[in-house]
């Protein structure tokens, strides 16, 4: 059957897996969804670990364009939020060894983008408050802390509190098993846990 790009049948509460698949089958409407349900989470899960407002856009654009074309290779629609955080994930890294590699051939003004670097992790694109959960005072502090773990602990803390991912979400993100994710998430919180401010944080992010 010819692949369509007519809107799939769907009402408020159509799913992401219900979108990938009809996404996967050829229905552009349906990655057009898609986009328009994620843009925002993958966008602040970007722009938090890149501080630049301008390359977080492109990045995810490229994150949106690498996922369209390897749509076909998309063998589990239900996992599809987890693999285009891969995806993201995998962007950022060769982002960061990008600047590293530019780094060693220029000198670094370290005004560039300074409102972008001192700016919070949006919620929206469209300029709206964040949500409590990236509230700005709590992410200054973490971003300071975050300097106290090792890049692994960094990352799965990010996916876990700002990104809100689960266990099980992040394992796949990042190709772990869910018992190295749980280690790595203890050990991140067990060098936060002298910090009120954080606990309390914490105590409110729980179900």
């Amino acid at each position: 059957m010819a692949a369509t790009s007519s809107p799939p049948p769907h009402d408020r509460d159509t799913d992401v897996s219900q979108l990938a698949t009809a996404a996967r089958d050829g229905n552009r409407f349906a990655f057009q969804q898609l986009v328009t349900i994620l843009e925002p989470k993958i966008f602040r899960m970007i722009f938090y670990r890149t501080r630049s407002r301008e390359d977080a856009e492109d990045i995810c654009q490229d994150v949106f364009l690498k996922a369209f074309r390897s749509l076909k290779k998309l063998q589990q629609p239900e996992r599809f939020e987890s693999w285009l955080y891969r995806i993201a994930v995998n962007r950022v890294k060769d982002y960061h060894r990008r600047q590293k590699f530019r780094s060693l051939f220029s000198v670094l003004n370290d005004n560039d983008n300074e409102e972008d670097a001192q700016a919070e992790p949006p919620g929206e694109r469209n300029g709206e408050p964040i949500d409590a959960i990236v509230r700005k005072e709590f992410w200054q502090k973490v971003q300071t802390m975050l300097g106290q773990l090792s890049k692994m602990e960094q990352e799965v803390f990010l996916l876990r509190f700002l990104d809100e991912l689960g266990i099980k979400e992040i394992a796949e993100v990042l190709h772990k098993s869910e018992s190295t994710v749980k280690t790595h998430l203890y050990r991140a919180l067990g060098k936060f846990k002298n910090d009120t401010a954080f606990r309390a944080f914490i105590k409110e992010a729980q179900p």
